[in-house]
């Protein structure tokens, strides 16, 4: 008896600290990303920003799948004022084993590595058309597609996706009309 309620408490207590002291748990991503598909040009819909997006318009992304492994990244904004402006880029496997979470690095400065970003893939629609990514803090968010607009199917599939892993899409920025 002594020994059944040792085990059940000690189970207890392990299922109590599962996430102690590491806050939110973080949203879900895909199983798997098959980068030879990922890679191309992928059109923002709306996001949540980082600070170096404010005055983006309109935003796309070009993915190149390396030699090494990694991606070449390019983001393109035209801003409000319709210039244009370019960020070059790299990411990387978090983990080996997990093509859904990279580490994305720009510029090409001592300095640009020891800043990197989380990109996490949360949703990816089995024809590689849309796609949902997030920073695990939930801070940022991108809803991306492979044509400049996006349907109303993507559209609604996209945002649930994002509130079902507890994003905020109220504050959503929108991609500005062509």
């Amino acid at each position: 008896m002594m020994r059944r309620l040792i085990i059940l408490g000690a189970a207890a207590l392990l299922a109590a600290c599962a996430n102690s002291g590491t806050g939110e748990v973080p949203p879900k991503t895909v199983n798997k990303v098959d980068l030879k598909r990922y890679q191309g040009v992928w059109y923002e819909q709306a996001r949540l920003p980082l600070f170096f997006q404010r005055n983006c318009a309109q935003s796309e992304a070009l993915y190149e799948l390396q030699s090494d492994g990694s991606v070449g990244v390019t983001n393109t904004c035209i801003t409000y004022k319709g210039e244009k402006d370019q960020a070059k880029g790299r990411a990387v496997l978090q983990s080996p084993d997990d093509s859904s979470k990279l580490w994305v690095t720009f510029g090409d400065s001592f300095f640009s590595g020891l800043t990197k970003g989380h990109y996490w893939v949360l949703y990816l629609d089995h024809d590689y058309s849309s796609v949902l990514v997030g920073t695990p803090d939930r801070d940022h968010l991108w809803l991306m597609t492979r044509d400049k607009s996006m349907s109303a199917e993507q559209r609604s599939t996209l945002l649930e996706e994002a509130r079902k892993r507890g994003y905020q899409t109220d504050e959503l920025i929108w991609r500005a009309k062509d």
